[in-house]
């Protein structure tokens, strides 16, 4: 509007439209066509104040084309509830195509969804914060490592805090997001400060919020316990509002684009020892974009001792998860087995897991403690925590059925050493069986069931068992037959010569006989 005030002041002057040409106001044709509309509104007349930008604007705006005139008129009110709804232009472009028969480009799309951008602009605002105030947290994606010692290759993430007040940050580089590596890292960033923010803004990763909720999030277990020992609130983001946190998102490119570049990195190790020099040194003593205060300085003048101090005792990082009981009296936790009572098989428990210690709770009552383990497969069982039948099993094996064998008898002794001695066989039942009948009918009938049952060459628990239940063991040992004496000349009863087999068979085929000594 100043543009066509000054050539209205050129026109009452007396430059033709060449002239305000020549000196690259306007074009002749449009210095023409404006000159016409000033005559009409009688612009020109020196004795007329020059009309305001206001009045100039509403005679100079170009009327809009209607949206009734566009090919995507019918389809409105559906482009505008997709639009609300955060759906891209090229998938409702490939929607109109599809179900509505829509013959358009995506140029036209795209044009619509810019005009309804700019009919209702989307308007942010700064947040202000105090020193010690808050801190935002996320993670971004990291390097690719290669470790030159082993060989290995891995991706990792960065962790980054960053105080809202005074922008200085803290960051490391980790290979996953799991629980207790972001406890851990919360632990060593408020270690790095000096202090404890009053409010950490976090997003809704798994580690922190297991239900992300506008109004009513739910906060991970293991977090929860952390926030209460270190005395700060967590503050979660909203569902797909990122914006929320936007200082640490940009400390998070900051790092990408500033520090990753160019760099090299043997280990883990030597990636996080430049990351912590290049804060100390590059980040920290910029001038920032916004505070135009280098963070270090700032930090350490207005923000550090307004930060909530450091516990006296360290809180306990824990990692909490639910789980259920096998049936082999066993659950799995990070790839390890631990034992819990046989009672609560197949119900759900509370695992609580510190660096050294795994503690079971069903109900919010502890039901068992284990040490921590961690090579993949361990496990940890407490006997008492098995099925009786289960326990009595493993706790009398060969060597407990041989002494209890020893104080019984000497015979029940060679029983069960007999038993064991099967080349084929597995006799730890049996020998537990003959063992544990000492305690019905006494050891000393044991030992004498023992005694018959090795006479008859018959070392078995069923033998043993009959012996006992029929009370063989009370009757004296059958005296050893005596054999016939050489000269006996006596026929049996029953006895017949190999010839009057051979004739009396009832088969009619030829047979061939043995000769017999009688």
């Amino acid at each position: 509007m100043f543009q066509y005030r000054q050539i209205l002041a050129y026109m009452r002057s007396g430059q033709s439209d060449r002239q305000i040409a020549k000196a690259g106001l306007m074009g002749r044709a449009k210095a023409s066509e404006f000159r016409r509309i000033a005559t009409e509104k009688g612009w020109l007349s020196p004795k007329r104040p020059l009309p305001d930008d206001h009045t100039l604007a509403a005679v100079l705006k170009r009327p809009r084309r209607p949206a009734s005139g566009s090919i995507l008129a019918p389809y409105h009110e559906k482009i505008k509830s997709w639009h609300r709804q955060g759906i891209s232009g090229t998938t409702i472009h490939q929607a109109l195509v599809r179900d509505h028969g829509f013959s358009g480009s995506y140029s036209a799309v795209r044009r619509y969804l810019q005009q309804l951008k700019n009919d209702s602009p989307e308007a942010t605002v700064m947040l202000d914060f105090k020193p010690g105030e808050v801190a935002q947290v996320d993670f971004g994606k990291g390097p690719k490592i290669t470790d030159t010692t082993t060989g290995e290759v891995f991706s990792t993430w960065f962790f980054v805090m960053t105080l809202a007040f005074s922008r200085h940050q803290y960051a490391v580089i980790v290979r996953d997001q799991k629980i207790q590596t972001w406890l851990g890292c919360h632990r060593r960033a408020f270690e790095f400060f000096g202090g404890i923010p009053k409010k950490v803004v976090v997003d809704n990763l798994k580690s922190a919020i297991t239900r992300a909720c506008w109004r009513d999030p739910r906060i991970q277990r293991s977090y929860a316990e952390l926030a209460e020992g270190y005395g700060f609130l967590v503050s979660p983001c909203p569902p797909n509002e990122p914006r929320k946190k936007g200082r640490v998102e940009a400390g998070v490119k900051y790092i990408k684009r500033s520090f990753l570049p160019l760099r090299r990195f043997r280990s883990l190790g030597d990636a996080n020892r430049q990351l912590r020099e290049w804060i100390m040194e590059s980040a920290g003593n910029r001038v920032h974009g916004t505070t135009r205060q280098k963070p270090l300085s700032l930090f350490a003048e207005a923000e550090k001792h307004l930060l909530k101090p450091l516990p006296a005792k360290v809180p306990e990082l824990a990692v909490w998860s639910a789980h259920k009981l096998h049936g082999n009296c066993h659950l799995q936790f990070e790839k390890c087995f631990y034992s819990a009572p046989y009672r609560l098989v197949r119900k759900q428990l509370w695992v609580k897991a510190t660096e050294t210690t795994v503690k079971i709770f069903h109900d919010h009552e502890l039901v068992a403690v284990h040490p921590r383990k961690h090579r993949p497969g361990e496990k940890s069982t407490i006997i008492g925590h098995l099925p009786p039948d289960a326990v009595a099993y493993l706790m009398r094996d060969p060597q407990w059925c041989l002494r209890q064998a020893g104080v019984t008898g000497p015979n029940c002794l060679r029983l069960i050493e007999s038993l064991f001695a099967h080349r084929v066989l597995d006799n730890l039942r049996a020998a537990q069986g003959v063992i544990g009948l000492a305690g019905k009918y006494g050891q000393v009938r044991l030992e004498a069931a023992c005694r018959r049952a090795l006479f008859f060459d018959s070392p078995k628990y069923i033998t043993v068992k009959t012996i006992l239940a029929k009370g063989l063991d009370q009757l004296p040992d059958d005296p050893v037959p005596t054999p016939l004496p050489a000269t006996y000349t006596g026929k049996g009863r029953f006895q017949r010569t190999c010839s009057r087999v051979v004739t009396t068979s009832s088969s009619k085929e030829d047979s061939i006989c043995i000769p017999c000594p009688n």
